[in-house]
C-alpha cells in the first residue's frame, strides 16, 4: 500500500493529505438547511449534511491530492448515522481514486487488537463469506500498549496489502507530558520511533514501509531526530496550517528523494472558506476555496522543498 500512496503523490506532486474532519459548525448553512429539511433536526440529519459537505470537498480536490484522513470520532459523534456517512465517505473517496488514511488511533491488545485491524483494514468471516467492513488503505495505531497491539495490525497489513502510521510525537501541546520523558538515556518518542524502525522491517514495500508514523508539524526538532531515526519510515505529518505548520518548517521531514512525508491540513482546507483569505468565495461555494487552498498548501510545500 506504502508503493500506492507514493506512486499518486508522486503523479500529483502534491505530498498532501486533506483531513476530512467536519464539524457541524463548519457545515455551510445552505447544506444543514437541506439536510434538515429531509430528516429534520436528528442525528440522520447531521449525518447527511456531514455526508453532503465531505462529498462536495472531495469533488472539488480529488484531482490535486493523492490522499485524504477522515478523523472517526467527527462521524461518531453522531451515532450509528454518523458511523453511515463515515463509510459512505470512505467509499466515495476510493471510487475517486483516493487512498484513504483512516485516523482512527486505535491501540489494544490480543484479539481486540485483531479485530479493530480487521474492522478496518482487513476482512471478516461470516459463514462461508468474508467482507471489509470499513476497508481504509491505511490506519492509525497508537502504540502505548507495545508489540502486542502492533503485531496484528502489521499481520493484517501483510495479508491485504495496507499499512499503519503510527503515534511517535503527536502535535498537541501536551504531548510531551509522556513523548518527552527520559528513559534509557533517550526520549520516550526516540524509542517508539526505534521500535516503529523496525517494525516497519517486518511490511516493507519498495523502499519504504508500509509501517509509517505520525510526527506532528508543531515540534520541528524531534521531527528531525525521528527523520535519522526512520529513513524508510513514511511519516504522516498533521499540524499544517491551523495548527502553525508552513512549508519551510518542514523540509525535514522529507528525504533527499523528496519523498518520505504526507503532509495533513485539515480545517485550514475543509473551512477554508471561513478564512480571511478565501472569505470572496462565500460559504456556497465552500468546496472552491478548498481547492483554492489546496492548491497554496501545494505551491507552499513545493517551494519549500525546492529551496532547502
Amino acid at each position: 500500500m506504502i508503493d500506492k500512496l507514493i506512486g499518486k503523490i508522486e503523479n500529483t506532486g502534491a505530498p498532501i493529505v486533506v483531513g476530512l474532519d467536519p464539524m457541524m459548525k463548519y457545515i455551510p448553512a445552505h447544506i444543514k438547511k437541506a439536510a434538515f429539511d429531509q430528516f429534520g433536526e436528528t442525528l440522520e440529519g447531521a449525518a447527511e449534511a456531514i455526508w453532503q459537505y465531505n462529498k462536495g470537498i472531495v469533488d472539488a480536490v480529488c484531482d490535486l491530492i493523492p490522499a485524504v484522513k477522515p478523523q472517526i470520532a467527527m462521524y461518531e459523534q453522531f451515532g450509528i448515522p454518523g458511523l453511515v456517512a463515515f463509510k459512505k465517505t470512505v467509499d466515495y473517496c476510493h471510487e475517486k481514486g483516493l487512498v484513504v488514511i483512516a485516523d482512527v488511533k486505535r491501540g489494544d491488545i490480543g484479539s481486540t487488537s485483531e479485530a479493530y485491524a480487521v474492522a478496518h483494514l482487513g476482512k471478516v468471516s461470516v459463514g462461508e463469506k468474508s467482507y471489509a467492513p470499513f476497508d481504509e488503505d491505511f490506519a492509525t495505531v497508537n502504540p502505548y500498549l507495545g508489540s502486542d497491539g502492533i503485531k496484528p495490525f502489521i499481520n493484517v497489513c501483510n495479508e491485504c496489502d495496507k499499512g499503519i502510521f503510527v503515534l511517535v510525537k503527536t502535535s498537541n501541546p501536551s504531548s510531551g507530558e509522556f513523548q518527552d520523558v527520559m528513559a534509557g538515556g533517550k526520549h520516550m518518542f526516540e524509542t517508539v520511533g526505534e521500535m516503529v524502525r523496525d517494525w516497519g522491517e517486518e511490511s516493507m514495500g519498495t523502499a519504504y514501509s508500509n509501517v509509517g508514523a505520525v510526527v506532528g508539524a508543531t515540534y520541528p526538532e524531534q521531527g528531525k531526530i525521528l527523520r535519522q531515526i526512520m529513513p524508510k519510515t513514511f511519516i504522516l505529518v498533521p499540524g499544517y496550517g491551523a495548527q502553525g505548520g508552513k512549508g519551510a518548517d518542514l523540509v525535514h521531514f522529507f528525504n533527499k528523494d523528496g519523498l518520505g512525508a504526507i503532509i495533513n491540513s485539515s480545517r485550514g482546507i475543509i473551512a477554508a472558506y471561513m478564512q480571511e483569505k478565501y472569505a470572496s468565495y462565500g460559504s456556497e461555494n465552500y468546496a472552491d476555496a478548498s481547492r483554492a487552498a489546496v492548491i497554496d498548501m501545494r505551491e507552499d510545500i513545493a517551494s519549500a522543498l525546492k529551496s532547502r
